[in-house]
């Protein structure tokens, strides 16, 4: 994980405390009011539950999603406390970042023995390039 400028050292370090400090096992809703607090008392601006609008060909569909927590307004971070993160939680935030056009994003399963394992570092833009089912050649 980059430990670069734009904040993610001091992000994954809140993450750590937060789960040092309270351990596995309790609501998302816990783990996020920590967080946020973690977050603040660094100074960095973090917001939690940010509404993002669902858009679909420039159509408005009137469907908030929200953001667990925005920091600086450019990383998302997606809480989970579950046994075990699923593909379809990464997917879930990959669809989070391209709907509100940010390009990082972490996603943090609280409910794991070891944290490295609970943290998933998600990219928006570089995902590999769909097939073209026109051009297949199925010979």
């Amino acid at each position: 994980m980059a430990w670069g400028d734009d904040g993610t050292k001091v992000i994954l370090d809140s993450i750590y405390q937060v789960y040092k400090n309270l351990g596995p096992g309790l609501l998302e809703l816990v783990y996020e009011r920590a967080l946020m607090l973690e977050l603040t008392e660094r100074g960095l601006k973090a917001r939690n539950q940010v509404p993002v609008r669902a858009f679909y060909k420039g159509h408005d569909l009137g469907i908030d999603y929200r953001l667990d927590i925005l920091v600086e307004d450019k990383i998302v971070i997606e809480l989970k406390s579950v046994e075990q993160l699923q593909p379809v939680h990464e997917k879930q935030l990959l669809t989070y970042l391209k709907l509100a056009d940010k390009q990082l994003g972490f996603l943090v399963n609280f409910n794991e023995s070891y944290l490295k394992r609970g943290i998933k570092r998600v990219v928006n833009g570089f995902e590999e390039p769909p097939v073209d089912m026109l051009n297949i050649n199925d010979n």
